[in-house]
């Protein structure tokens, strides 16, 4: 009987969530299922070169990766591996993601990155293409050609072994658009397709790419200008593709093409104000949802490339993406009084509402635990759940039924938002189906201190628990000497603080116990 009751769990979790998924989703993932059952039936591949007439494009310089690769060393989310002597790309030691990465090919505009050597690199993906399947996937073909193109434009290089190799890669990549996913990996396919038809003067890689870009950055960019998947890390990645193509755009334009560009620049110019917005006086960006350090290009040198190419940034509101930020000259806020993402692709969702983060004199102070994995396993589960966030946990549930490494069933939505320029206050039900409870925050800001108010809205008591997770750098002596709780007993104990991909350092978190109603002040 348990067993059958834990199935059905299971495929009731599993229905709320495929519920939210788009019928154009459903349509993909179930038609290139059946359509690579029938390859392998049949025995087809994909044809590895298609002769083609590459064009080299004139670009100005964009921004300069971290360095990678050096000799047979290959570095990726801080993790290294030492090739014996060619680089084995279907290398899979430190997981997919980190095979990803090295197939996209950045590294070719790292700073000791010379003409010979990538070149060399090229050439040599090319002799194992047959054999590579992670990189040939639609989403590394996207950031490779790409990369790619900006490379061999830059050294004007002409190869016709290259040429018919990318041909190639972009006739899959059209081929296998990820309709099925949506979000940023379209809108990735869109960027790179523009890429392609410029590089190869190809009518039909333009047709798709206007297409994608035409439409998605209509439904991606939110109106005060975030990326509507809600993490400022994907804000940064979305926004330097979007430049890049811009940079195409505006020096190799096709006259017919101008209300293309128009458009790119007007999106551009929406993210640039979002980001201006949300990013801290040290210039580093709140680490909410999927968010980490030293994956994305800084906002500093994103505003620095946004100069290069002319363009302006549009002064914004924080309002659709749900984020809040409070400053004056001693703090600097940021709060998340919002949805956790657009319900049919929230994969890159924490369960956090009514998080936030804190800096003071500009410095991190009360931070979000960050992201260390994509890894579907229990530090995975664990960084996207409500323990791991600023904000309210009962009963030890998530507010949102974050699961399975990129998926949410049930998910918290916020009822009620009444705000001023010094005061938020929102309710939200993620627990209301669970537990018949909903959760109330109250934000007052002062010029020396943060006030917040926790009220468990239900008809029977509720086992609730408020954390505050700090930096590492702030001590216990610092936490008992900034936070006041009256007539509640708090404990302070330990969290691995996740700032970058396989990263965990040890930090302080402050652990509040109580049934109703928590009043918190931070005295700055």
């Amino acid at each position: 009987m348990q067993q059958a009751l834990g199935v059905f769990s299971q495929v009731l979790r599993l229905y709320h969530t495929l519920k939210y998924l788009k019928a154009i989703q459903i349509y993909y993932r179930l038609y290139y299922v059946v359509r690579s059952r029938f390859h392998r039936i049949r025995g087809f591949t994909y044809t590895q070169t298609i002769p083609a007439t590459a064009y080299s494009l004139t670009l100005l310089p964009s921004i300069n990766p971290e360095v990678s690769l050096q000799g047979d060393r290959a570095t990726f989310l801080n993790r290294t591996h030492h090739f014996k002597g060619t680089v084995d790309w279907s290398c899979a030691i430190h997981g997919k993601l980190w095979t990803y990465n090295i197939t996209y090919f950045d590294f070719l505009h790292q700073q000791n990155m010379t003409s010979e050597i990538g070149l060399d690199l090229i050439r040599n993906f090319i002799e194992n293409s047959a054999y590579i399947k992670d990189g040939m996937e639609p989403f590394p073909i996207s950031l490779r050609g790409i990369n790619w193109i900006k490379f061999l434009s830059y050294h004007h290089i002409e190869d016709q072994q290259i040429s018919d190799s990318l041909y190639a890669q972009y006739r899959i990549l059209l081929d296998n658009i990820e309709y099925h996913l949506l979000g940023n990996h379209l809108l990735e396919n869109g960027f790179s397709l523009l890429f392609g038809a410029y590089y190869f003067r190809d009518e039909q890689l333009f047709q798709k790419a206007q297409e994608i870009l035409t439409a998605e950055l209509h439904e991606q960019i939110l109106d005060d200008g975030a990326h509507f998947e809600l993490s400022p890390m994907y804000h940064q990645i979305m926004l330097f593709r979007l430049l890049d193509c811009i940079n195409l755009l505006q020096n190799n334009l096709q006259e017919r093409h101008h209300s293309l560009l128009e458009l790119l620049q007007q999106k551009a110019s929406m993210m640039l104000g979002w980001l201006q917005a949300i990013t801290y006086k040290d210039g580093s960006i709140p680490l909410f949802n999927d968010s980490a350090n030293h994956i994305a290009p800084t906002s500093r040198e994103l505003f620095g490339y946004t100069k290069r190419l002319n363009l302006h940034v549009k002064e914004t509101i924080l309002k659709e993406s749900g984020y809040r930020k409070f400053e004056n000259d001693m703090y600097e806020c940021i709060v998340d009084v919002g949805s956790i993402g657009p319900d049919y692709i929230p994969g890159h969702a924490h369960a956090d509402t009514f998080s936030f983060e804190l800096h003071v004199n500009g410095k991190p102070f009360i931070v979000d635990t960050g992201l260390s994995t994509y890894e579907t396993n229990k530090r995975r589960t664990r960084e996207r759940a409500t323990i791991s966030h600023n904000t309210v946990e009962l009963n030890g549930l998530n507010q949102s039924d974050v699961w399975g490494g990129f998926r949410v069933a049930h998910r918290a939505y916020v009822t009620t938002l009444q705000e001023d320029d010094t005061y938020i206050k929102a309710v939200h039900n993620g627990y209301e189906k669970t537990l018949g409870a909903l959760h109330e925050r109250e934000f007052v800001f002062e010029t020396n201190m943060l006030k917040i108010i926790d009220t468990i809205i239900s008809d029977r008591a509720q086992q609730a628990i408020a954390r505050i997770h700090f930096h590492p750098s702030v001590n216990e002596a610092m936490i008992r000497k900034h936070i006041l709780i009256e007539d509640e007993v708090y404990h302070i104990n330990e969290y691995q603080y996740a700032p970058e991909f396989n990263v965990h350092v040890n930090a302080k978190v402050l652990e509040v116990a109580f049934t109703q109603k928590l009043e918190m002040s931070i005295i700055l």
